[in-house]
């Protein structure tokens, strides 16, 4: 199961915000994401906030886009009470669990929830996840008439006996004929690979790097396993069943996919995402990393608003019963303190390409600049210019950077 919600303080039934969501909120972008909590079967590595069919407790995915509508109908009124500007949505993203194994209908049903209560910006991104083998020609056409922009497919691996780690259920040359079929439809494409799985070789890595660039993608994602408490691969490790990740690997495969994808054109603009262009970045993604505004539906889903953080109950039973009483499915907020958006920030934005500005730091914050120069983690020439933008070894360092930047 996934692991438990964070504590925090109690969220109003009503949804209200505070009035200091107010503070440069027209300045700031909104975009929506929804959750979608539902996969075929459970990953041995994931700790998503998912659900197979056999832990939904009598609930139905059949009631689930309804149920995603009603609480964006909330959420416009809880904005609009406040006294929020009105924006344009500039982007949303489905994510999950595995939003293509709802109908392309329900997805569309959800967009136009959105687009019933707020505007679409003009260019949009409008994204969905998808499972290779949670999709087809038709299907991935149905999206593009919708208006869906984009789509990001878990491919993880090129390697059978990786992809069997993983508990992934798609055949390696699914992914080819996907996002040919996403491309003929007028998509963008990106695939999201996982590195250093116990059993990968760096040569098996290599394989996967080079199967995903063959798909002609705009975006490529590539995150390091995390081994989560809880999980089937977590209890494999501790039986030794499974060797455990090794992190000197995990940086000599982060540097084969850099150098791999620079020699195809792509250029990193954060730590674990390269794109084709500026143009095919994940804007939803940046728009977390830099501190916009989000209304996020869904069991589990995390908002930000302003400063203020809140996060729905997890389970979707529990979930449909508060959006049939019309109250909040929020179990929990926390109000960030102008010292703590700080902190998120200088750790967010030295994780991104185009940087911290170096004047967000405190005097004796800044004195660590030149020894981070020193020791190859962040690049000189942008700190000439005022921004913090990590080098290689900086982005394989990050935690090493924020730390000493923080004291």
């Amino acid at each position: 199961m996934p692991s438990v919600l964070p504590d925090g303080d109690p969220a109003p039934e009503d949804g209200a915000l505070p009035e200091r969501v107010l503070e440069g909120a027209a300045d700031r972008r909104f975009g929506v994401y929804v959750h979608v909590p539902y996969c075929r079967v459970r990953c041995g590595y994931c700790d998503f906030n998912t659900y197979t069919a056999s832990e939904l407790g009598g609930t139905s995915r059949g009631d689930y886009a309804g149920q995603v509508q009603q609480e964006l109908a909330f959420g416009a009124a809880t904005m609009a009470r406040v006294g929020l500007p009105e924006r344009p949505v500039s982007t949303v993203f489905f994510g999950g669990g595995t939003p293509t194994l709802l109908p392309a209908s329900d997805l569309t049903a959800m967009l136009g929830g959105i687009t019933r209560h707020w505007e679409l910006a003009d260019g949009a991104e409008v994204t969905t996840e998808a499972n290779p083998d949670s999709v087809d020609e038709a299907y991935l056409h149905a999206l593009a008439e919708a208006g869906f922009t984009r789509v990001s497919f878990g491919m993880q691996s090129a390697v059978p006996h990786v992809l069997r780690t993983l508990d992934r259920t798609h055949a390696p040359e699914r992914v080819r004929l996907v996002t040919k079929w996403a491309r003929d439809a007028g998509l963008q494409v990106s695939v999201d690979l996982i590195y250093g799985t116990p059993g990968e070789s760096l040569a098996d890595w290599e394989r996967s790097v080079e199967a995903a660039l063959a798909t002609e993608p705009d975006h490529i994602s590539a995150y390091a396993l995390i081994v989560e408490t809880g999980t089937k691969l977590a209890a494999q490790i501790r039986r030794g069943q499974v060797p455990e990740p090794d992190e000197d690997l995990h940086a000599d495969m982060y540097e084969l996919a850099d150098a791999a994808f620079g020699r195809a054109g792509f250029s990193w603009y954060e730590i674990s995402n390269w794109s084709r262009s500026p143009e095919t970045r994940s804007r939803h993604n940046l728009a977390y990393w830099t501190g916009e505004d989000w209304w996020a539906a869904g069991p589990g889903a995390h908002s930000h608003i302003g400063g203020v953080r809140w996060w729905n109950v997890k389970h979707p039973g529990p979930y449909a019963e508060r959006i049939a009483r019309g109250i909040s499915p929020a179990h929990a907020r926390e109000v960030l303190s102008p010292e703590a958006v700080r902190d998120e920030r200088i750790l967010l934005e030295t994780r991104i390409a185009d940087g911290l500005p170096a004047d967000l730091l405190s005097e004796i914050e800044r004195r660590a600049i030149p020894e981070l120069i020193a020791d190859g983690l962040i690049d000189g020439r942008a700190a000439i210019h005022g921004r913090v933008v990590p080098t290689l070894r900086g982005r394989l360092l990050a935690d090493t950077v924020v730390h000493r930047l923080l004291g």
